[in-house]
């Protein structure tokens, strides 16, 4: 009896785990979630200052106009994507669960959206009403998240200082509204957006390596 010593034959009906599946870059995908943010921001900016004249109660606005808040709320979902992949907020089970929850919020409030689009006639509906509370819900947010981002540290330079900014949208935006005539809150709003998301978007898309990742 002998017993042989060459190696089994390799078999051909099974793959090696994620042997054909490409790795993803992140550094990529940082840039794409950077200029996603950046030209939803400045679409919604440019989108709030044509409609300046508009009431905000009583007043129609244009499809454009809806269209251009959709594309910041799409662009909102980018950058929380991004920092889930880089964990902006934190490892701790409570921090990442929390972006997982504002992605929800952020569906919801896009759905409400989308139905201002296509179905005006329906924002008096209670369950269209419940879903449009999810816009300010959202925003809230995304406040908690840039100062949970500027606590956390992962981020650094102005990626880590430029969220606690753009995120303070909602925040800024509550008083004026209350406290200023409708055209005053528009293009502070619009100054808003430009300054804070916009350039949040544009240093992400420029220096992705503030958020730790690196070129492979």
């Amino acid at each position: 009896m002998t017993v042989s010593a060459s190696p089994a034959p390799a078999r051909t009906d099974t793959a090696a785990p994620h042997a054909s599946m490409p790795t993803s870059d992140p550094t990529r995908f940082v840039r794409l979630g950077g200029l996603a943010m950046a030209t939803g921001a400045a679409a919604w900016a440019i989108g709030t200052v044509l409609t300046y004249d508009i009431d905000p109660v009583d007043g129609e606005y244009p499809l454009y106009y809806k269209a251009s808040s959709l594309l910041f709320q799409l662009g909102l979902v980018a950058l929380v994507a991004v920092q889930k992949r880089t964990g902006a907020t934190g490892t701790g089970r409570l921090a990442r669960r929390f972006l997982h929850v504002e992605h929800v919020m952020l569906a919801l409030a896009i759905a409400s959206s989308i139905q201002w689009m296509v179905a005006p006639d329906l924002s008096e509906d209670a369950v269209f009403l419940a879903l449009d509370a999810f816009w300010p819900l959202s925003m809230l947010g995304m406040a908690a998240i840039g100062i949970r981002i500027a606590i956390a540290g992962r981020w650094r330079g102005a990626a880590r200082a430029w969220p606690a900014v753009a995120e303070t949208w909602v925040l800024v935006m509550l008083p004026v509204s209350a406290l200023a005539a409708a055209e005053v809150g528009s293009f502070v709003g619009a100054a808003h957006l430009l300054a804070g998301y916009t350039v949040l978007g544009v240093i992400l898309a420029v220096r992705p390596g503030l958020t730790g990742v690196r070129d492979r």
